[in-house]
């Protein structure tokens, strides 16, 4: 290579390198209605990539494209778009805040850099609001909090700092104070650069203006701003080198310590406005674009070679192997499925092949799309960094890995909730039965948590999900989008089966039919695992007892069989099983011998092990005014719901406690009436419990 295209291709890594940097993909997550489609649709508006502004009370939320989010005023899937601010590219994922739909949190947060969490400045920290905040701190995702509403009657920014820390235990500290609260919220003051702000009548619309720091804010500002300094040299030597020998800091190199204590997770800033009224949403831009990390700033996200089951390194660069994870699957009713992925390294081309390591298959990109919610613009080519839409790909699903086929990497699987409700579903008529049979598998392969099962007693299709609103949900999608009608019965509990006891048992499969007959047997020992373990089989057989090549066989025949149990037919759950003896016969043993006894192994242990009925318990947390606590609570008691805590806040009390799923079907209709409609509630899967001796009786028909 010459030294003149040497240079060249030098400086096209470094350019390369820097759209790279200026690259920042965000979430914005939160508990339900805190206000997050509202604060992206200003910044939306902001940076010039809408013209009017969308309202989500309106039905006309850009991001909120679903007929059924526009209807109900809530958001149900994550949405993607791209915007730019202050040379900056900005992808965004606005997730949906309902519990039902926790997937779409999850699996968005698993390709993001960086999430901003919005909270309600009435309601604080609120149970989905440490769900979501767990969900990214398990992929280490660095956040920003902007604490939204704050022209609310009740609003208390001090108090959302406090709950931050006593609920999520995290280094928060405010960057920004609020001028007033309630209806006389006017503005912010800038802690690091230690200057106000007054918005105007529009908000951010029609700018802010400078002003002096109000007199009565002096200390207040000068002691956030310590304990800023105090909390930042907690987690950085060099200002803590500087607070100890009283060194001066300047806004500048306050502003670097902030991003970097960010970018390594061990920061959150705290900033302030109120979306709906367009009050600070510009600060918050300029925060995201200065404090939260680019691709190039996280760690390095690695895989295995599937074939060496090596761990591979993926360098976020152009000139990399291509590697790209498939996050999400949508279906369209005219071009088939639409494949969002995040790519991590190398770069994606229309009309060219990639690999899917996950299922071993080829795939040609046909198009390659940047979306703006459920608009889409086609691309030619994208780099590292970037999250797209993909068209034309056949085999590839959710959390599928695709790859350079002469590279090939498979990266981490998402761990999907199980389903906690099913409903039976069947067709209107005749004609409806394939569409309603295709219709299904589309939504099965769309969405994780939705499960759809075949009952062979009972010849029901049966529908499982993460709650009502959930199920609600899929079928009127199933009506609407492919012209299905279908008649779903009443939602049930989606119990499970598992053991009190250990024992051993022997699974035999011997046929001799003239010929070649079958042969396998297995010895196990079977016992109860940890909570919320599955099936853990393990293999303990030494000296040859059973070939190896027969292992895997055993286990698929166990992993079959606890599909559904001995009581009632539910999944089985929490049992460990050790195949730790057996034999085989050198011309009649096979893999489907093997299989069958590993399954009669398992059934004829389930029946001697004591097993029991688990049911879905559910966090629960009620808020309702004092007069009404008492209706409330006994309610609660009689629906078998165990009371945890009581805690005052303003007005009213908090109640949390945990809830047998089978006794809340109708809970929101019961708890209106009992406090004319000023109470509300959250409800989110906890984990399962064991079900009481006489109501497992009674649902098993003993009584």
């Amino acid at each position: 290579m010459t030294i003149a295209a040497e240079k060249a291709r030098n400086a096209t890594s470094a350019k390369s390198m820097e759209d790279i940097k200026n690259i920042r993909n965000i979430g914005i997550i939160a508990h339900i209605d805190a206000g997050k489609t509202t604060v992206t649709e200003r910044i939306l508006y902001y940076t010039g990539r809408t013209y009017k502004i969308g309202e989500v009370h309106e039905g006309t939320a850009v991001m909120d494209w679903m007929e059924q989010e526009q209807e109900r005023g809530i958001t149900i899937t994550s949405a993607v778009t791209t915007c730019a601010w202050k040379d900056k590219k900005v992808n965004i994922i606005d997730t949906p805040g309902h519990v039902d739909f926790t997937i779409e949190v999850e699996r968005s947060l698993k390709v993001l850099d960086s999430a901003k969490v919005v909270l309600c400045d009435v309601a604080g920290v609120q149970p989905q609001t440490e769900t979501v905040w767990r969900q990214a701190d398990h992929y280490e995702v660095p956040k920003i909090v902007f604490v939204n509403k704050m022209d609310r009657v009740g609003a208390d920014y001090f108090n959302v700092i406090n709950d931050l820390h006593e609920k999520l235990h995290v280094n928060a500290q405010p960057i920004q104070l609020p001028i007033g609260k309630e209806d006389e919220f006017k503005g912010v003051i800038d802690i690091i650069d230690y200057k106000a702000y007054t918005f105007g009548e529009k908000g951010d619309l029609s700018e802010f203006v400078e002003i002096p720091i109000p007199e009565d804010m002096q200390n207040i500002v000068s002691h956030y701003r310590h304990n800023l300094i105090v909390k930042l040299a907690d987690v950085n030597s060099d200002v803590m080198d500087r607070y100890i020998n009283d060194g001066g800091i300047y806004p500048h190199e306050l502003r670097e310590f902030v991003r970097k204590a960010t970018v390594e997770n061990k920061f959150v800033p705290v900033m302030c406005g109120t979306a709906l009224k367009n009050k600070g949403v510009k600060f918050l831009l300029d925060a995201v674009v200065e404090y939260l990390p680019s691709p190039l700033d996280v760690p390095t996200v690695k895989g295995i070679d599937p074939k060496t089951e090596k761990e591979i390194e993926l360098a976020p660069a152009e000139d990399a192997p291509t590697c790209a994870f498939a996050y999400k699957i949508q279906n369209d009713p005219y071009v088939g499925n639409l494949a969002f992925v995040r790519i991590y390294s190398g770069k994606i081309q229309s009309g060219t092949y990639l690999y899917n390591a996950s299922v071993d298959k080829k795939e040609r990109i046909s198009q390659i799309v940047r979306m703006h919610a459920d608009q889409r613009e086609i691309i030619k080519v994208c780099g590292p960094g970037h999250i797209v839409g993909i068209l034309g790909l056949k085999h590839t699903t959710t959390a599928h890995t695709l790859c350079d086929e002469k590279h090939p990497v498979v990266l981490e699987r998402i761990k999907y909730p199980e389903p906690v409700i099913s409903m039976a579903i069947e067709p209107e008529t005749a004609a409806d039965q394939d569409k309603l049979g295709e219709a299904l598998s589309k939504m099965e392969k769309e969405d994780p948590t939705f499960k759809v099962e075949y009952n062979q007693e009972t010849g029901q299709t049966l529908v499982n999900g993460m709650g009502e609103l959930h199920l609600e949900i899929v079928i009127d999608r199933i009506k609407r989008e492919f012209n299905v009608s279908a008649n779903v019965g009443s939602p049930q509990v989606a119990y499970r089966e598992t053991i009190t006891k250990a024992v051993k048992s022997t699974g035999k499969f011997i046929q001799q039919t003239g010929g070649r007959g079958q042969y396998g047997h297995v010895e196990v020992e079977i016992e109860p695992s940890e909570k919320g373990a599955g099936i853990v089989f393990e293999n303990k057989i030494k000296g040859g007892a059973i070939p190896r090549e027969y292992f895997s066989a055993v286990e698929g025949g166990v992993r079959s069989s606890a599909k559904s149990g001995v009581l009632a037919g539910y999944p089985v759950t929490d049992v460990k099983v050790t195949l730790y003896d057996g034999s085989y016969h050198d011309v009649d043993s096979s893999e489907i011998a093997f299989n069958n006894a590993g399954s009669i192994a398992l059934r004829d242990g389930l029946k001697k092990a004591g097993p029991v009925l688990l049911e879905p318990i559910m966090d629960l947390e009620v808020t309702t005014p004092d007069e009404y606590l008492g209706d409330v609570i006994g309610d609660m008691n009689s629906r078998r719901i165990k009371i945890e805590s009581i805690e005052q806040k303003g007005s009213a009390k908090i109640v949390r406690g945990f809830a047998p799923l089978a006794q809340m079907f109708g809970y929101a209709t019961g708890l209106r009436s009992l406090t004319q409609g000023r109470a509300t509630y959250t409800m989110e899967p906890s984990f399962y419990q064991e079900v009481p001796k006489d109501l497992m009786d009674k649902l098993l028909g003993h009584v």
